[in-house]
């Protein structure tokens, strides 16, 4: 492999490790706030116990996601120097208020939530993990502001003297028509991530049975809440979905042709199918057998089941009359790597899917008052809660493999191609170098991610006075402080 295939590598492998924490770290941060606006609401000291576990494993996960965060902007220069060059003076502006605003909004709020308990009015304290939250939130819509640019570049020009991309509309980049949609979606994928998250430890404490008898009704609400919020953000990441899918077909129609393997024009009133599953070539040119849905890919583009599907074969040859006579967006083939987005596409949506099964079930078997027995004992809901979790945090990491291996050959939808934007003096060496490096310390850090859950998550809700107030004197000055340390 050349330094190109490397810096991807690289790239890919370092962006998907960081995509695990931004998840949870969003949907963690709601329904933490939640909790704790819970036990200010009904004084319940079973919502404060739930409040101080989970905001304990949302500062163990926040902690690793900014570690593994830093590097993402470094890579930029190191293995992508052309691309900085061309479009930095567009990409890095919403980069660049991300960090001073939205990422300090969290930071800070989040220190002063974890060291104000006692110390800070309660109605004020519990309104920091909200702006935690909100800082979340704006983090992901600027970052994902300067992704759409790529996916569908708008509100800049193409100065002839300098041959760089310049910004001339800040405020068409931060309503790209792309990131209206895209937004809403990945959000509404994050709470279902961190709603997997409170699930999966309220599952898996209602199945150890060792859980103390009064602890069970709360774990159950946890479970009720994890269950419930899973189901209506998944709701959500379907109808937004949807409206991004129709969008993609209009921007990038080789992305949602790719999606399919269809290589053939599906003309109007046809209808193009959806597979299921198939078995052929590799490829896709081939199909030896398939289970599909009629007419359901025309929905998924247009609307219509009737809608017309561009062809993979037809795209290429459009793209190779459009581009072609530039040096930064000529290339012999247009098409992205088939089985990628195939699959990709497909384990996105069927994971995601599952994750809302078991929220359903949960709530079948919960149905009732909590002083019922315990209806989660069976070691098939241990196994449940052990996997929900990563059935939406694998669903988002195939989400973006989709997204970004489905706009190749582009860096920049149409203006850059891949090979055209990596550092044109880093060497296949240092490339390599730099990618073991930071796959062993990524690695290390995996281990302390894990380590630290398993520690905090086993141990569970600790105990707190059932007349559980603000007040300094329940506890000592040290008490705040060790766990953040």
């Amino acid at each position: 492999m050349d330094a190109l295939d490397l810096a991807r590598w690289q790239f890919g492998i370092t962006t998907v490790y960081h995509f695990f924490f931004v998840p949870i770290t969003i949907g963690l941060s709601l329904l933490v706030a939640i909790m704790q606006t819970q036990w200010m609401r009904t004084r319940n000291p079973q919502w404060l116990r739930l409040t101080k576990f989970f905001g304990k494993l949302f500062t163990i996960n926040f902690a690793l996601g900014l570690v593994t965060g830093i590097v993402q902007e470094f890579q930029f220069g190191m293995n992508w120097s052309d691309y900085s060059r061309f479009v930095g003076d567009i990409f890095g502006a919403p980069l660049a208020i991300e960090a001073l605003l939205a990422f300090f909004l969290e930071s800070t709020f989040l220190g002063l939530w974890i060291f104000g308990w006692g110390r800070i009015p309660e109605k004020l304290h519990a309104s920091f993990m909200w702006l935690v939250h909100v800082g979340t939130v704006l983090s992901a819509y600027f970052i994902l502001a300067a992704n759409s640019f790529m996916q569908n570049p708008v509100g800049y020009w193409i100065n002839p003297d300098t041959g760089r991309a310049e910004l001339t509309d800040f405020l068409a980049v931060m309503t790209n028509p792309v990131q209206l949609v895209t937004f809403p979606h990945v959000v509404a994928a994050a709470y279902m991530t961190g709603a997997a998250f409170v699930l999966a430890f309220a599952l898996w404490h209602l199945w150890r049975r060792q859980t103390p008898g009064g602890d069970l009704p709360m774990y159950r609400k946890a479970a009720r809440l994890g269950a419930w919020a899973l189901l209506i953000a998944g709701v959500a990441v379907v109808g937004t979905g949807d409206v991004q899918g129709k969008i993609m077909t209009e921007v990038q129609p080789m992305k949602m042709a790719a999606a399919e393997g269809l290589y053939e024009d599906v003309p109007e009133g046809e209808g193009a199918p959806f597979s299921i599953i198939t078995v052929g070539t590799l490829d896709g040119t081939e199909e030896v057998w398939a289970v599909t849905v009629p007419k359901l890919l025309s929905y998924l583009a247009t609307g219509s089941l009737e809608g017309a599907v561009e062809g993979i074969d037809h795209i290429q040859e459009r793209y190779e009359q459009t581009y072609a006579g530039s040096e930064l967006t000529e290339v012999e083939d247009y098409r992205p790597l088939i089985p990628v987005t195939y699959w990709s596409f497909r384990l996105m949506m069927g994971l995601g899917f599952a994750g809302m099964a078991v929220g359903a079930a949960v709530l079948w078997r919960l149905r009732g008052r909590d002083g019922e027995e315990d209806r989660l004992t069976s070691r098939w809901w241990g196994w449940a809660g052990a996997l929900v979790l990563f059935m939406p945090l694998l669903a988002n990491s195939f989400g973006w493999i989709f997204t970004e291996m489905g706009r190749q050959p582009w860096l920049v939808m149409g203006l850059m191609t891949t090979q055209t934007g990596v550092s044109p003096g880093t060497t296949t060496g240092e490339v390599l170098t730099s990618m073991v490096v930071f796959t062993l310390l990524y690695g290390a850090l995996a281990v302390v991610e894990v380590a630290l859950i398993l520690r905090y998550g086993r141990a569970g809700a600790e105990e707190v006075p059932e007349d559980a107030s603000y007040d300094p004197q329940d506890r000592s000055d040290d008490d705040a402080y060790v766990f953040s340390y």
